[in-house]
């Protein structure tokens, strides 16, 4: 496939280039990702996006890397963040949300109203927003989704795919996910084997970190997922990052 770009990338040629990519290793998938776009990033904030900033440094160490401080994570977490730029020499910016819209979340419904209200707004405020604002100036982002993190809202993440969640009109925006067809055996297995930094959270339980308050250790054989936002129902396990993956479902089950 000729080299793309984001002036003549289209949705109808994004099933070709999955095509391409969707039996390939994760580090092909970077490669091609990486050469098809210069303004590229990787979101960072959990171990399989740190298995992806290790395989991106080790094509090309000027990568472009950023995380999300909603003001709300573990001590652990942003321990973790800088033991990856220190460990990788690299630059992460730092998102952060509104300060006003925090501000005024906090007033009128205090620091915990997402265990009444859900979690959609707090995360609308300190994540989503951040998030939107960051790929504003992207071409294409790349994720550390999995396919069995959630049968319900990511069981069908493809490779790479066009984020119409994030896109803006007449800009078309590329998202792919090299982990896809992995498991977190395969992510444990290149965290122990590259000997790569990890948040020490995990070997308290912790399986899928997000928040402080919104999340909790999981017990042998529960889900991952099991341990985000529990006092919510399961196909609500998502906090609008990937809302994309929400529509692809929605369209899936009305096509059953």
């Amino acid at each position: 496939m000729a080299q793309l770009t984001t002036q003549t990338l289209t949705e109808s040629e994004i099933p070709a280039l999955e095509a391409e990519l969707s039996r390939q290793t994760p580090q092909k998938i970077l490669e091609r990702a990486l050469s098809l776009f210069d303004n590229i990033a990787i979101s960072f904030s959990g171990a399989e996006d740190v298995v992806l900033i290790d395989m991106a440094y080790r094509l090309n160490r000027q990568i472009q890397v950023f995380s999300l401080d909603t003001g709300r994570l573990h001590p652990e977490t942003y321990q973790f963040i800088e033991q990856v730029r220190k460990h990788y020499g690299i630059a992460i910016e730092i998102m952060y949300p509104d300060a006003t819209q925090v501000e005024t979340l906090v007033q009128t419904k205090g620091l915990f109203s997402f265990y009444e209200d859900g979690h959609q707004e707090c995360c609308g405020i300190r994540k989503v927003a951040p998030l939107r604002r960051k790929l504003s100036t992207l071409d294409a982002w790349i994720t550390g989704q999995r396919q069995d993190q959630s049968p319900t809202t990511r069981g069908n993440v493809p490779v790479v795919q066009l984020d119409h969640a994030f896109s803006i009109e007449g800009k078309p925006l590329v998202k792919f996910n090299p982990l896809s067809h992995w498991t977190s055996a395969d992510v444990w297995m290149y965290i122990r084997s590259y000997e790569i930094p990890y948040n020490p959270l995990h070997e308290r339980g912790f399986v899928s970190i997000g928040c402080e308050p919104c999340t909790r250790p999981v017990l042998p054989n529960q889900h991952e997922r099991e341990g985000r936002w529990w006092w919510e129902d399961a196909g609500k396990k998502e906090c609008g990052l990937h809302a994309v993956n929400q529509s692809s479902t929605l369209v899936a089950d009305t096509d059953k």
